[in-house]
């Protein structure tokens, strides 16, 4: 099997697109420059907010993912990933209009947490009010058999807070405070792990950071790429 090439369309945020490109080094098995998938990354930080539009308060982000995700395949890109939670509610439908196949971070998540945490029935969402809203979560998990929990009306807000006012803005300490304590609730109320549901949230929420463990979606879609685009030898 030849190599493939990985294509990101990033820039939902800038940061987590960063972040999940050093994700991607980090998780290959290389030994030299040469050793690592070719990937290209396509940051489009026009993309209108993805949560906004899933409540109905601002226009459509589809034109330009269709926009985004031709251009990575005019490119050359095998492949795509995408590290945003809230556009997976688009995935479906941005897929038919690509010749390329996107890997589903939040599938996989789901398929991670049962294969880690075999007994676990119930794990807390950290996410936007548009990925709560559109149920991907709660979908993919009960696929698995696992419950998911959201947080009360006002965890919600602080949640909102922590990824628009904190984390987008670059204030990264009161994002992780807003974020640790709203997690805490959620496993006052049964949450037997944490999904790390935004990109954002990925950012500042380590596993470490809390009593249970944490789920991170993006370090499951860098794996998943890493496996998806180097041959079955490698490594």
């Amino acid at each position: 099997m030849s190599e493939k090439i990985i294509g990101i369309l990033g820039g939902m945020g800038p940061e987590a697109t960063a972040d999940l490109y050093l994700r991607i080094i980090k998780a290959t098995p290389a030994k030299r420059d040469q050793d690592h998938p070719r990937v290209i990354i396509y940051s489009n930080s026009k993309v209108p907010d993805r949560t906004a539009a899933i409540l109905g308060t601002g226009p459509s982000p589809m034109p330009e993912l269709i926009r985004a995700g031709k251009r990575l395949e005019e490119s050359g890109a095998d492949f795509i990933i995408i590290p945003c939670n809230t556009a997976h509610y688009f995935i479906d439908q941005l897929q038919k209009e690509l010749r390329v196949p996107i890997l589903h971070m939040i599938r996989l998540s789901a398929a991670r947490a049962r294969g880690s945490y075999p007994k676990a029935k119930k794990a807390g969402l950290l996410a936007t009010d548009g990925t709560v809203k559109s149920g991907l979560y709660k979908a993919a998990f009960a696929e698995v058999g696992i419950e998911i929990i959201e947080p009360t009306p006002e965890g919600q807000a602080n949640v909102m807070k922590a990824i628009y006012q904190c984390i987008k803005a670059g204030n990264l300490i009161d994002g992780g405070l807003l974020l640790r304590g709203a997690a805490n609730d959620l496993i006052t109320g049964g949450a037997e792990m944490i999904i790390c549901g935004c990109t954002e949230v990925s950012l500042v929420l380590k596993q470490g950071d809390l009593s249970v463990p944490v789920l991170d979606p993006l370090q499951a879609l860098a794996e998943a790429a890493v496996a998806e685009a180097l041959p079955k030898e490698h490594g």
